[in-house]
């Protein structure tokens, strides 16, 4: 059996890995055959020469011992299996202080739920549960759950594809692990009692105590409080990852998985007490139906800091690098589906607010795409689907904040706007500027989200909805207009200084940039052992 193999060194050993993805792994017991640069070609047991482990599906890693250092980076090798080559190494089971920590994890929660005297007993009823109110947000929670696989689906499919399973890798996990850490103590530091309007407590709610699932919260009276926890999860689990986008291709996996945990708690979650639990923003009169200072500003600064501090890519492609057009479009289209939850879902309940919601958002998502796909047509020659797609997102990133609170015309100068802002901060950030933002998050959700913020004190309108304000274009004057630029103001600066620590430190402890090599052939296998496609 012959088998190419590709070696990645690291610092204290270095690495091979099987391009084949389907492969009988050779047997310890077997002997082995080798060329490569310079390497000494005598058959030896292989036992003696190299350490392989790994299962029959997938990429199996060769870890080659110190005494072979003629092995160099990106040697190709060929390796001949003998006697024993039949038989198979299985897949290295877990390590036994993973199940020892899983387990130990299992246990303290279930001891936490012993301890917490019937968690669903102690959320106070603040008002009658609502069947139709609660079947909806059902649904729109299952909508923005949704958003996720389609983030990861566009830009999965506008990367290249040595990349892609990174990409899709980096949402997914990001997905588990940020519901997780939602659950532990970020419904609690967003939602609970506020200290001073800045945070509450990681206690107050921890492992949602006090949140019931037979009574409601002050938040949402008319549904279950599990259940607006659980809505507003799928908000906390896709901000830090709209931040992919930007650090794509660059980026090492623990590197993002401490990034998101970081940022979530020192950046997202602040800010969403602030303008969504009763914090300070909130008692000034900041307004933000669904997001737009909360989740797509702050992503957006975000996405510039780590782009800038990170630095471009060093084999930045000349032309289109897109791996996948359909890809990307059923992603787009996921998206743009998933956003009616996530607008008209914010409304929290079933009535004429969650439909004017709706289309409000759709119309300003149409408006985005045909503004930017003029833009495109008349600049460039011809209208790209790349520019359809952005400038719906575009469209729906900027009328997030203010689609609770708009006529329908409205939403959709709105997201004209936003796309016009968009197309020329895509300009402006990326040519002018130099910031290798890979998918211009900066600009299709960072720009759209300040400018659908301020839209707010000049568009907003109580007969929609009587809890919010009057803007300049309705009788309201520029006070509404004033407020909404101070909490732009606050959003932004608070996510430059947090992210711009959290790269600090992940460059000094040296998760943040992966190297040359990996970065030129790719992350799929070099960080996940797997390929998108066999090219």
């Amino acid at each position: 059996k012959i088998m190419r193999l590709f070696l990645i060194p690291s610092p204290t050993q270095p690495l091979a890995i099987l391009s084949c993805a389907f492969c009988v792994i050779l047997s310890g017991s077997g002997t082995a055959s080798v060329d490569a640069f310079g390497f000494p070609k005598p058959s030896l047991p292989l036992s003696r020469r190299l350490k392989v482990r790994g299962g029959t599906r997938g990429p199996a890693v060769v870890v080659c011992p110190p005494s072979l250092p003629e092995l160099t980076p990106n040697s190709v090798l060929s390796v001949s299996a003998g006697g024993g080559a039949e038989d198979e190494v299985p897949p290295t089971p877990p390590r036994a202080k993973t199940v020892v920590l899983v387990l130990a994890a299992v246990l303290a929660v279930t001891r936490a739920l012993g301890s917490t005297t019937s968690l669903g007993a102690i959320g106070a009823t603040a008002g009658i549960i609502n069947s139709g109110d609660t079947a909806w947000m059902l649904v729109a929670t299952s909508f923005v759950l949704a958003m996720t696989p389609g983030l990861a689906l566009f830009e999965a499919g506008l990367l290249r594809s040595k990349n892609t399973v990174s990409i899709l890798a980096q949402c997914l996990s990001g997905l588990s692990v940020l519901s997780l850490l939602w659950f532990v103590c970020g419904f609690s530091l967003c939602f609970g009692p506020t200290n001073l309007g800045i945070l509450s407590s990681p206690f107050d709610h921890i492992l949602l105590k006090g949140v019931g699932w037979s009574s409601s919260l002050a938040a949402a009276p008319t549904i279950p409080g599990v259940l607006f926890a659980s809505f507003q999860c799928m908000f906390a689990a896709i901000t830090p990852l709209l931040v992919t986008g930007a650090f794509a291709e660059r980026l090492k996996f623990k590197g993002f998985i401490t990034f998101s945990v970081l940022w979530s708690l020192l950046c997202y979650y602040p800010m969403c007490h602030a303008v969504w639990g009763g914090g300070w923003l909130a008692e000034m009169g900041v307004l933000d139906f669904a997001g737009g200072i909360v989740i797509h500003a702050i992503a957006g600064v975000a996405s510039i800091v780590s782009a800038k501090m990170l630095g471009p890519r060093k084999t930045k492609p000349d032309g289109p690098s897109e791996s996948s057009f359909p890809i990307a479009a059923a992603g787009a289209g996921l998206l743009w589906m998933g956003w009616f939850g996530f607008n008209a879902g914010s409304s929290l309940t079933a009535g004429a607010l969650a439909a004017n919601t709706l289309l409000v958002s759709h119309l300003a998502a149409a408006a985005g795409s045909l503004v930017w796909t003029v833009l495109d047509w008349t600049t460039g020659g011809k209208p790209t689907l790349l520019g359809i797609l952005n400038g719906a997102l575009s469209g729906l990133a900027g009328v997030t904040p203010a689609s609770g609170f708009v006529h329908a015309p409205s939403g959709a100068c709105i997201g004209a706007l936003c796309a016009l802002a968009s197309y020329y901060g895509v300009y402006f950030l990326k040519e002018r500027m130099g910031i290798d933002d890979a998918l211009d998050v900066s600009s299709v959700h960072g720009i759209t989200g300040i400018v659908g913020s301020l839209a707010i004190g000049l568009y907003a309108s109580t007969a929609i909805n009587p809890g919010g304000a009057n803007g300049l274009f309705f009788g309201g004057g520029v006070s509404q207009l004033i407020k909404q630029g101070i909490g732009v103001a606050v959003g932004c600066l608070w996510s430059l200084v947090t992210t711009f620590g959290i790269f600090k430190f992940l460059k000094a402890t040296g998760m943040a940039r992966i190297g040359d090599e990996v970065e030129s052939s790719g992350l799929d296998v070099a960080e996940h052992g797997e390929a998108a496609y066999q090219l």
